[in-house]
Formats: C-alpha cells, sequence, structure tokens
C-alpha cells in the first residue's frame, strides 16, 4: 500500500505551477507528519540554499505552524521582525533569505494535510493575485488528495471484492468499473500503477485475452458492464459523449460485437473484464 507521503508527487507539481503562475522566486512546502502535530518541508522550489529542507514545522509555531493551528492562510511582509508569528525558525528562514511569505493550509475534509508556503526575498506586500495564487495552489492538492484518498479506498475495497462469493460479483465489476475510472486522474505514478495492477487481478486475462483494447477502450467497456449511460460513462472519465461513442465502437469492432452487451460479454469472455 502507497504511504502517506506519495502526496508529496502533489505538492510538487503545484509549486512548480505557482512559480510560473506568479514569478515568485521561492515556493516550498510539505505534508503533516501522521500522528504528529507538524509537518516536514519536503520539497523546495527556487530554493539557493538546503536550509528548509526537511524543516519540521510544530502546529503554533512560526507561520506555517500558525496557518497550520488556524487552518487559514497567514501571511508576513517581514517574517524577522514579524510581531504575528513565534520566532523558533528564524535561522533557516534567514539562510534562504526570505523576507516576506505566505503560508496556506492544505485542508482536506477539516483536517490539515500540508502546508504551501510563497516567498519573497525582499519585505514588500506580496498582494492579492499572490495570495490568491497561493490558494488556488493549495486548493489543487486538496483536491489531488481526494482523489488519492479515494484511490486508495477502492485498492483496499478491490482486495476484499477479490474474495467474495458469486453473490458479490457485481462489487467486484463496480470496484473495477471505479478502478479504471480514477487511475488516468492520478498523478502519483506509483499508485496508479498500484490501481491498475488491482483491476489486473480483479480481472486476470484468459489464454484468449489478447484482443487489442486500448486502455481508454477498456475504461469505456468498465464503466458500460456496471450500468453507466454514455453520458455517465463521459463525466466519470472526463470525456466528452462523442468520444466515449467511438472508443465504444471501437472496442466493439475489436471484440466483434454488434451491440454494447455484447461487447461487455466478449470482453469478460477474454477476461479483461471482470
Amino acid at each position: 500500500m502507497a504511504v502517506d507521503t506519495a502526496g508529496t508527487v502533489e505538492i510538487r507539481g503545484a509549486l512548480a505551477r505557482l512559480r510560473r503562475t506568479t514569478g515568485l522566486p521561492v515556493a516550498f512546502g510539505g505534508l503533516v507528519e501522521p500522528g504528529r502535530p507538524r509537518i516536514r518541508i519536503s520539497e523546495l522550489s527556487g530554493t539557493a540554499t538546503a536550509s528548509l529542507r526537511s524543516l519540521a514545522v510544530v502546529a503554533g509555531s512560526g507561520l506555517g505552524g500558525r496557518a497550520v493551528a488556524l487552518a487559514r492562510p497567514c501571511a508576513v511582509t517581514d517574517y524577522s521582525s514579524s510581531r504575528q508569528i513565534s520566532h523558533e525558525y528564524d535561522l533557516p528562514v534567514a539562510a534562504e533569505g526570505l523576507r516576506a511569505i505566505v503560508a496556506v493550509p492544505v485542508v482536506v475534509r477539516r483536517r490539515v494535510r500540508g502546508v504551501l508556503y510563497g516567498a519573497l526575498r525582499t519585505a514588500q506586500p506580496l498582494g492579492d493575485r499572490t495570495l490568491g495564487a497561493v490558494v488556488d495552489a493549495a486548493r489543487d492538492v486538496e483536491q489531488a488528495l481526494v482523489v488519492r484518498d479515494e484511490a486508495l479506498g477502492l485498492v483496499e475495497a478491490s482486495r476484499t471484492a477479490r474474495t467474495a462469493d458469486p453473490v458479490g460479483r457485481e462489487q467486484v465489476r463496480e470496484a473495477h468499473a471505479a478502478l479504471r475510472a480514477l487511475a488516468p486522474r492520478i498523478s502519483d505514478p506509483a499508485l496508479r500503477a498500484e490501481l491498475l495492477d488491482a483491476c489486473g487481478l480483479l480481472a486476470p486475462r484468459t489464454p484468449a485475452g489478447d484482443v487489442g483494447l486500448a486502455p481508454r477502450e477498456l475504461d469505456v467497456l468498465a464503466c458500460v458492464a456496471a450500468g453507466a449511460t454514455n453520458a455517465v460513462t463521459a463525466e466519470r472519465l472526463g470525456l466528452r459523449p462523442e468520444t466515449v461513442k467511438g472508443y465504444l465502437r471501437s472496442a466493439m469492432r475489436k471484440l466483434g460485437a454488434h451491440t454494447r452487451g455484447e461487447a461487455v460479454v466478449e470482453a469478460r469472455r477474454a477476461g479483461v473484464l471482470p
């Protein structure tokens, strides 16, 4: 099972996008350590030193700790002289030469899961546009973590479903369809591979299983097999309905099927669907 630190993939991507969109010279962040009231700075973008790397920021301490404790964005114009925060981390911040800093918590289901920071090396207000961009970046991470949590839950559910008796076969098919739909939305390659491995265990191929279906054709068939309409399938997969129809027609042709139902039957016979 992937560990919670895999969420650093989402943090890293958000920091890179944040610097591109705002021109901020420095951005950094990290996740809350499981079972501990502190975040660990693990991702750095634009830094000139390693002074902030692996820094543990306790809830309530410093700027990031204040953002964690309050579960809301916090900013200072000049970190070293600010009276709004405590100063346990002045040395590593000064070593990097940071002055104006904003810290935005990543909150998932009312629980702080991490913090994103944006910073300048000059003492000046960051501005509403910059503050809004850091908030947006944190929201992107929040959504990615929600998807990731859902993915991990589905992997666990698929393990249970594989041991189900025939009465639970529909649960297996629903889990398979959900996993296929979710995998393309996962940015963490290790977790995405784990989801696809779970799909493979739910639908072990038979010797006749090499029917040449493309991944998206199989995604569409998995949704259809779970009873989804073309419109619902399009929404789940983030595709246009016309694109779904195209994938379905192509899959039917490869399977030698004339209807949606026949395509599902042939796909199950080939072992590419549970």
